[in-house]
């Protein structure tokens, strides 16, 4: 993590409009075609949420404004990406958990399954400081049609929420929210990560 002066990068105009602003993020609905995810963790056994949370970092991996986020007053770029998940925990309650990304699924996977068996555990959260962080949160068990999230302030990271999948005949579909702070990326950004989203998961191989 580094502070860079946001003059000398393309979000120098985005910063002086937006930093200060009382409500600086916006939010985004898309339904993504999850067809190919539910098969391929069903046939693969691996975790659903943990497929979507692989595609999340293949498809913003590819996107430079990623890797920059206002911290503070202060516009910090990152050499590398970590995506968030809310964790069940033992106690019954809720527990964050960064999984650093990796373009080796296998390797994502296998953090993603020890990390989160830890904070399980622990009911500690893992966070990463030395990363840009893309939360999501997975309210799996619930239909729901979208989500604003919450701006506190604290945390501008970018955020992803969504529910249940729908399964109709051949195809199911995943309603998502993406909410960003707009000093970070502008709406095209978005759009552009969320399309980047849906071609991850229509193109996602499995080799096993």
């Amino acid at each position: 993590m580094q502070e860079i002066d946001p003059q000398e990068t393309t979000r120098a105009y985005a910063f002086r409009m937006w930093m200060d602003a009382p409500m600086p993020m916006v939010t985004f609905f898309k339904t993504l075609d999850v067809s190919r995810l539910r098969r391929l963790s069903r046939r693969h056994h691996l975790k659903f949420n943990m497929l979507m949370g692989y595609c999340i970092g293949r498809a913003a991996s590819g996107i430079r404004e990623f890797y920059m986020l206002p911290v503070n007053r202060k516009l910090m770029r990152y050499d590398a990406l970590a995506v968030n998940t809310i964790v069940a925990d033992r106690r019954g309650e809720v527990s964050s958990c960064d999984i650093p990304f990796s373009d080796d699924l296998e390797a994502f996977n296998a953090d993603y399954l020890r990390l989160t068996a830890q904070v399980r555990e622990s009911c500690t959260n893992h966070d990463s400081t030395d990363r840009m962080v893309i939360g999501t949160s997975a309210l799996a068990r619930y239909g729901i049609d979208g989500a604003v999230g919450m701006y506190s302030g604290v945390f501008n990271n970018p955020f992803l929420i969504w529910g249940r999948y729908e399964r109709r005949l051949l195809r199911t579909t995943l309603r998502v929210s993406f909410q960003f702070h707009h000093t970070q990326m502008d709406g095209a950004h978005a759009a552009r990560f969320l399309e980047a989203l849906q071609r991850e998961i229509d193109t996602l191989r499995i080799d096993r």
